[in-house]
């Protein structure tokens, strides 16, 4: 492990979860940069035109990769620790981004797009387990929300580098923002390497206790927020159900993997978790990011141009509103964010595709065009502060350490999947109806608000021990879905 110095301000958890958070960086980068550039003139010139099917099937090439990936990641990642996991994926999406910028064609682009899937699938869900295991329970919520803010960055870089990048008369207008992207990736693999100190729960369970100590002086947290998790590891016991239950590292290192997301205790939660992060993608949030120029040619901007610079803006809005909502993650809470949003989402959805139905945005002129834009800015601000960051940061903190890892890491596989058949269906859904999406979109959403506000608990300002406390207390014996679920604790 590199060397560790403590540091007064800021603290080095904030610090380890900043550099952690570029993961986020790189996975908006290529969101913001691969709608862009399968339309530019060059990339067609390259490659040729492509069909509606086609375009959804290179688009979404990286989807199935990382969705593989992602259900072996929570076994990597608490076989090898998990900064080495991250820096793994990242190394991994750095090479697939350097094939896709080398790219002679079609089929060489797309290799690079499944190898960077693998790498993105092994690094992105352990970003939040990391940074959920070294915070403190009154930052959490914020520090977990960094690698959502540093997405919004990465896809406002992704969309202006094609912006600036579009009118050079070679190869290089679709080339270049790749390269750049595999260059920011492979820093980003070698600085998570050789700076971010391991999670000291990671350590725990291994038995290494003086290292972990080591590590929590060096992060900085205080010996309130990380005794108990201490205490609990030493004594090999744990109380929260009211019966001592054997928790040894080498019981729990006997118990991690994919199956320990499963035992009977924690399944109900895994289940939700998959459930809400499946259906996160269900909103249509990256058939909106990916097809954004796209969408602003079908809302009446016809320049080329005017969509490019469109769908720009878009993230420098998505970019801003997500500063706020990061400052008051842990005020507004989980379960909040995510049914309210998921209200809200539901709504736009459903008026983008009443308006589409009524052929109001076909008008030259009028208002139907621009309030369908207009939505589309909301749709993204009000995802990006309250569905990207209220239920990723609940997967990883409603999860015991013994499957926290492997419980994430499924539900970004689920992410995945689902992400795949938007990203593959949705520039066929809009050429066969122009509302049908919005309308499956909004439906989606609602139900999954509904869903939440039946078995969602809230979480937040509790520390990990006290949640899996009030798990266990919440349904003792048998555990039905419905009473693990019901309600806040």
């Amino acid at each position: 492990m590199a060397s560790i110095r403590a540091l007064t301000w800021p603290p080095l958890y904030i610090v380890s979860s900043i550099i952690c958070s570029f993961g986020g960086f790189i996975f908006g980068m290529d969101t913001g940069i691969i709608g862009p550039v399968t339309v530019m003139h060059k990339y067609t010139a390259d490659f040729g035109t492509t069909s509606a099917i086609v375009h959804g099937l290179i688009v979404s090439a990286i989807l199935i990769p990382a969705a593989i990936s992602a259900f072996a990641a929570g076994r990597v990642a608490d076989v090898v620790g998990r900064s080495k996991a991250i820096s793994l994926g990242g190394l991994i999406f750095g090479i697939g981004a350097a094939l896709e910028a080398a790219a002679v064609h079609l089929g060489m682009f797309i290799t690079g797009r499944v190898i960077e899937g693998f790498g993105e699938g092994l690094f992105l869900g352990n970003l939040v387990v990391y940074i959920t295991e070294i915070a403190p329970p009154r930052s959490r919520g914020t520090l977990t929300s960094y690698p959502q803010l540093m997405n919004t960055i990465g896809l406002t870089v992704g969309f202006f580098s094609c912006y600036g990048t579009r009118n050079l008369d070679s190869s290089l207008s679709w080339r270049l923002p790749f390269a750049l992207l595999s260059a920011f990736a492979v820093t980003f693999a070698g600085t998570s390497w050789f700076w971010l100190p391991e999670s000291p729960r990671w350590l725990l369970v291994r038995g290494w206790k003086n290292e972990a100590t080591r590590v929590w002086d060096a992060l900085g947290v205080a010996s309130a927020d990380r005794e108990k998790v201490e205490n609990e590891q030493e004594m090999g016991v744990l109380e929260a159900s009211g019966t001592p239950e054997r928790e040894s590292s080498e019981a729990d290192g006997k118990s991690s993997g994919w199956l320990a997301a499963f035992a009977p205790d924690v399944r109900a939660r895994t289940i939700l978790g998959a459930f809400a992060m499946g259906m996160q993608q269900m909103s249509g949030i990256d058939g909106i990011l990916y097809y954004a120029p796209l969408l602003f040619e079908r809302a009446g901007l016809s320049s080329s141009r005017a969509s490019f610079l469109a769908s720009g803006v878009s993230a420098i809005v998505i970019m801003a509103a997500t500063v706020p909502a990061l400052i008051y993650a842990d005020a507004i809470g989980r379960r909040h964010s995510t049914i309210g949003g998921g209200f809200m989402l539901s709504c736009i959805m459903f008026l983008i595709g009443s308006l589409y139905a009524s052929s109001s945005v076909h008008e030259t002129h009028g208002a139907g065009r621009w309030i369908v834009i207009a939505s589309i800015y909301v749709f993204a601000v009000v995802f990006c502060t309250t569905w990207a960051m209220g239920i990723k940061t609940w997967v990883a903190e409603s999860q015991p350490q013994r499957s926290r890892s492997s419980a994430t890491n499924l539900a970004y596989g689920s992410n995945w999947l689902t992400n795949f058949l938007v990203a593959l269906t949705t520039p066929v859904l809009l050429d066969r109806s122009s509302f049908g999406a919005y309308f499956l979109f909004g439906g989606c959403t609602l139900a999954t608000a509904v869903v939440c506000m039946i078995w969602m608990p809230e979480t937040k300002g509790k520390s990990l021990e006290e949640i899996e406390a009030a798990f266990a207390k919440k349904a003792p014996g048998s555990r039905s879905v419905l009473r693990l679920m019901r309600r806040p604790f």
